[in-house]
């Protein structure tokens, strides 16, 4: 099998050119932790380090002109205090604490004073500060519908951190402090029936306690749905996801969340699996569909080299099978530490089924397994690459969406592992990737890639120069670009999320080529001009909508320098200038204003032009100005269309949930109003559903009213309300009610504001009002 996988020489079909892509984000500390690195499905990189996790994230901005990526930037603090863990009481603790410290056994009292689960806060030793690992939860699980992050520090404490306001990052629980506490009211027994192990004075039994609740790796299973009856015994689908937890002692804590997770209160249960794996180093979710049917296990690696699946029950859990038996997928115990595990779904294109291809890093070989499931049971096929690092591979990532591996050494060399389906197997076509050619001379400490697999995100520090190590370490993330422009807007164009947000990688390389190019190439505006005739979906109108706005932005001039700094270019023309020119002053500073703010303009280059009358620079300037308002009308009509849109099914759930059309808040007479004001548009199913709503609604008109003066508030504007008095409210687009509160949310890219719900507010309102930006389809704050 060996050779049967072993790599051949990269295929040309499979050429990877990487390119540099700014900026370069320089970090505050230094990396802490294996894995430093972590990029989620809501497009935010996370950078553990010493006093805190960075976190990056990437907007496809489309109200900048700049070619740089858009990365706005927060971080989660590590905790001031120790994170001591809870094995008894308080005062018991401290006693046994000095008399392990103080104990003549020198096996005891050296293991006590240099292990740093028992003394985490050092006293001779340095403090454990920063974190040791971070991972992300799947998309839709915060109360904005976005990511959480789970982060475990130093000193062993995991905690579960939310972005609610984009600024600040809030704790929302520790789960250090609640596994504690459920494992001293159990008297540190998994089962009822385990007998107790001894007294905390017993050094044994006092390791046993902090080893079952010392966590080495956290993973998030995907969102799955369980079902929760009602007071009226109803049964209802409510959003839940697992986050399991490695311990020390080779035990897993599976942790069940009910969505969307606002704290303690959403914690619905924790169950503890014993793995039997000795020293435990890494985990990963199984999940694998079969026919319909949903499987779901652990894959945990241990540090000499065993790898295996374990069953997970799932309790409550719609549509979830688990294995019989644990499987083992390596046996031997061959001293090479397991690192890094991940399970990617694919399909197999000659058994024409789904499959999983478990990938894991193992010293300086890449362990792959293939696991598919046919009427004679569970297959596994495994083996190893070989011959991809000459050092030990330190971070390994997937993109999962076509399979590829990415693997790197700490000498800044990259691997790309493309996974081939033989009769058989698979084969990986791999090649290299040296990141001294992008970069110059680095040294890498751990990769990323982006969800649609547009980037991979690199920490480097300086490399060796002229054979020397370099005096100080500057930790950088740094990005590379995986794809080209064609491949990207091919995968919009054919993108079965039809979600912006969810592609902002690929949407930003789109942005990145037309800010370069200034103008849209034509096989995209063909391709999506064909889209949009064939297929009724939005998506593509928003599409075309971003390229238009890019577009725009290219067009437009950027002033050379930054607008808030002071100029001083006035004061030295003028003293330059000669007085015996036979112009006057004022002469003088009309051609210093224009020469600044022709340099302000971007104009500097061409030092040709400045001889030219002005004349000829306006009428130069005339047909840009002639195609920036054409551009605009284009947005415009664009804008226009998906706001109907949107309107129609505003629309449809009145008609659908209203059973009196005065019950809704929904100005419906005036969004009626609005879609057939415009004679040039024509859509009979607009046309339909308003004569349905007004036959309901009976020539009654139930207008809005200003808070302030009590005036009837017209609904003339999609974006404002103003009142015959002049007071001026803005509307929701999500609901197109007018927001009479100071208080109000925004898009992402501040495209539109939306209302907060409030508690009067049916259940279909609520759930328009968790919509995204019709424009933009980025989530609302």
């Amino acid at each position: 099998l060996v050779e049967e996988v072993a790599a051949a020489a990269p295929s040309a079909g499979f050429r990877l050119t990487a390119a540099r892509r700014e900026p370069a984000v320089r970090l505050q500390h230094g990396v802490s932790g294996l894995e430093p690195l972590a990029w989620s499905e809501d497009h935010r990189v996370s950078v553990s380090t010493a006093r805190s996790i960075a976190v990056l994230e990437q907007l496809s901005d489309v109200h900048s002109g700049g070619q740089e990526m858009v990365i706005h930037r927060t971080a989660v603090p590590a905790p001031a205090a120790a994170c001591l863990l809870r094995v008894g009481p308080k005062k018991e603790v401290a006693e046994c604490k000095e008399k392990f410290a103080n104990s003549v056994d020198p096996t005891v009292s050296q293991t006590f004073m240099l292990d740093r689960v028992f003394n985490p806060e050092g006293k001779s030793l340095p403090p454990m500060r920063g974190f040791k690992y971070s991972s992300w939860s799947p998309l839709g699980c915060d109360a904005n519908g976005r990511c959480l992050l789970a982060a475990l520090t130093m000193d062993n404490r995991l905690t579960i951190h939310a972005n609610l306001n984009r600024l600040q990052w809030v704790q929302l629980v520790d789960l250090t402090e609640i596994y504690g506490e459920r494992l001293y009211e159990a008297r540190y027994k998994l089962c009822k029936a385990d007998t107790p192990r001894g007294e905390l004075g017993d050094f044994a039994e006092f390791q046993r306690r902090h080893s079952m609740q010392t966590p080495v790796r956290m993973e998030w299973s995907g969102i799955c749905t369980t079902q929760q009856v009602k007071h009226n015994n109803e049964c209802r689908d409510v959003g839940s996801v697992l986050l399991a937890v490695l311990f020390e002692n080779g035990n897993i804590a599976v942790w069940q969340f009910q969505l969307p997770f606002l704290g303690k209160e959403s914690i619905t249960s924790c169950n503890t699996i014993e793995s039997g794996i000795n020293s435990p180093s890494v985990l990963s979710w199984w999940e694998y569909e079969h026919n319909n049917r949903k499987m779901s296990g652990l894959i945990v690696g241990s540090a000499f080299g065993p790898v295996k699946i374990l069953p997970v029950n799932l309790k409550a859990v719609k549509g979830y099978f688990t294995l019989r038996q644990p499987v083992v997928l390596w046996q031997e115990m061959d001293q090479l530490p397991v690192h890094s595990i991940k399970c990617i779904p694919l399909y197999h294109p000659y058994q024409k089924c789904s499959c999983s291809l478990v990938v894991a890093a193992r010293g300086a070989y890449v362990f792959w397994c293939l696991l598919l499931i046919s009427k004679a049971g569970l297959n596994v096929h495994n083996s190893h690459v070989t011959g991809l690092h000459s050092l030990p591979i330190v971070s390994m990532t997937a993109d999962k969406q076509n399979g590829t591996v990415y693997t790197c050494s700490s000498d800044g060399k990259v691997r790309q592992l493309i996974p081939i389906f033989t009769d058989v197997a698979l084969k990986f076509e791999h090649q290299l990737i040296r990141l001294s050619e992008v970069f110059g001379s680095v040294r890498t400490h751990g990769i990323a890639v982006s969800p649609c697999g547009a980037y991979l995100a690199v920490i480097t520090t300086e490399g060796m120069t002229n054979g020397l190590h370099p005096v100080n370490k500057n930790y950088q993330v740094q990005f590379v670009t995986l794809k080209t422009f064609e491949e990207a807007a091919a995968q919009l164009l054919e993108s079965s999320v039809q979600n912006l947000f969810r592609q902002v990688d690929l949407t930003d390389l789109v942005r990145w080529k037309i800010l370069k190019d200034k103008h849209i190439p034509q096989f995209l505006q063909e391709a999506l001009d064909k889209k949009i005739e064939s297929c009724g979906s939005t998506y593509f109108w928003r599409f075309k909508l971003f390229l238009l706005r890019i577009l725009y932005q290219s067009m437009q001039k950027v002033p050379s320098e930054v607008m808030w700094k002071p100029s001083h270019e006035d004061a030295k023309i003028l003293i330059s200038d000669s007085p015996g020119m036979g112009s006057t002053e004022d002469d003088q500073e009309e051609g210093t204003s224009k020469q600044a703010s022709k340099q302000s303009l971007g104009d500097t280059d061409d030092t040709a032009d400045d001889s030219l009358p002005q004349s000829s620079d306006v009428g130069g300037r005339e047909p840009m100005e002639e195609k920036l308002l054409e551009i605009q009308a284009q947005i415009e009509a664009v804008e226009m269309h998906l706001t109907r849109e949107h309107m129609k099914r505003v629309l449809g759930e009145v008609y659908l949930h209203t059973w009196i059309t005065e019950n809704t808040s929904i100005p419906t007479r005036g969004v009626c109003d609005f879609l057939m004001s415009d004679d040039g548009y024509d859509d009979r199913t607009a046309r339909v559903l308003i004569g349905h709503i007004l036959k309901k609604m009976n020539k009654q008109t139930f207008p809005e009213h200003c808070s302030l003066c009590k005036e009837i508030l017209p609904f003339t504007d999609r974006k404002q309300a103003v009142c015959s008095n002049g007071h001026i409210w803005l509307r929701c687009f999500l609901t197109y009610q007018s927001c009479q509160s100071l208080v109000y949310r925004r898009c992402l890219l501040h495209d539109s504001i939306a209302r907060h719900p409030t508690p009067e507010d049916p259940e279909w309102i609520k759930r328009l009002l968790q919509g995204p930006c019709t424009f933009c389809d980025s989530p609302v704050f």
